[in-house]
């Protein structure tokens, strides 16, 4: 009939039931709920029955095995501090009944892995937490050269060679998990922290390479890269939390996200006010990010 309008209810129907697109985006504002197993029992299935965390004796580690506890995963605890190891390992067996073993490690040291492994080998293990890692703020050359070389092999080398050590074993599963800690250091230079910021650089590289080629066989890789976090860390190195610009997350947050993050894109940054930092840094020349980054770490610590 002249002047009707065309019947659209089958088209409408068809449009109803398609899925939502997905908005494209390289590191996603929030954890991929898509990916990102909501159940207990389904992050249990996936990543556990067992979990190495590695620098599990205070912040952002810590609060990872609690969270991994709460959801049920049994933990290997690796850290400098047997003490505070094993309290926590104690806490976290009473609160969730989980099993516990604590290793007592310096990743720095060149027998750091047969000391994990020994512990390991006989336990499932499906996800490895590379969190461990320290840095130092100050000129690049008032820093000992021995320090330094502390730092690459904790920061670097460990999860390096745990990786490539425990990635066979997810492999041969056809499950599991990475997580990497990096940091925002590592989206540019930072004078005043240059190594701290390179190791976190090559951290963050290499879990991007590993999302990509594990993804295929069932390992999920991410990269956990919080701002500042309120932790021991940034304080042992000089940071006053006062003159920090931007409010500091606490690390059960950060946790929480980073293990949210696991099954998605391959970087996860936390926290709004560090993904728009994150997006403005991508927008400057680096030697602009590079300079304010500079002046940042002298206002934090002077």
């Amino acid at each position: 009939m002249r002047g009707s309008r065309p019947d659209t209810s089958k088209s409408c129907a068809r449009r109803c039931r398609r899925p939502p697109r997905r908005p494209f985006s390289i590191y996603p504002s929030t954890p991929n709920p898509c990916y990102a197993p909501s159940v207990k029992s389904d992050f249990l299935q996936k990543y556990g029955p067992w979990a190495v965390v590695t620098g599990a004796s205070s912040g952002i580690g810590e609060a990872i095995a609690r969270e991994l506890a709460a959801r049920g995963v049994h933990l290997v605890l690796c850290a400098r501090r047997k003490d505070r190891l094993s309290a926590l390992a104690a806490e976290l067996t009473g609160l969730h009944s989980i099993q516990t073993r604590v290793v007592e490690v310096d990743l720095s040291t060149d027998t750091f892995l047969p000391t994990i492994t020994e512990v390991t080998n006989a336990l499932d293990v499906g996800l490895l937490v590379n969190n461990a890692g320290f840095g130092d703020k100050g000129p690049f050359i008032g820093c000992d050269l021995t320090e330094h070389l502390r730092m690459l092999h904790t920061n670097c080398r460990a999860p390096l060679m745990l990786a490539h050590t425990f990635a066979p074993k997810l492999i041969e599963r056809g499950r599991g998990g990475i997580l990497f800690t990096s940091s925002t250091a590592a989206f540019q230079g930072i004078p005043f922290a240059s190594h701290y910021a390179a190791t976190k650089g090559y951290d963050l590289q290499l879990a991007e390479g590993l999302w990509y080629e594990l993804k295929p066989q069932g390992v999920d890789v991410v990269a956990l890269c919080p701002g500042p976090t309120d932790t021991e860390g940034p304080r042992r190195t000089g940071v006053n939390p006062a003159k920090v610009p931007i409010s500091t997350m606490d690390a059960k947050s950060v946790a929480e996200y980073g293990l949210n993050a696991l099954g998605g894109n391959p970087v996860a940054v936390p926290g709004m006010t560090n993904r728009l930092l994150h997006t403005l840094v991508k927008l400057v020349p680096r030697r602009v990010a590079t300079a304010v980054s500079g002046k940042m770490i002298q206002r934090v610590t002077s």
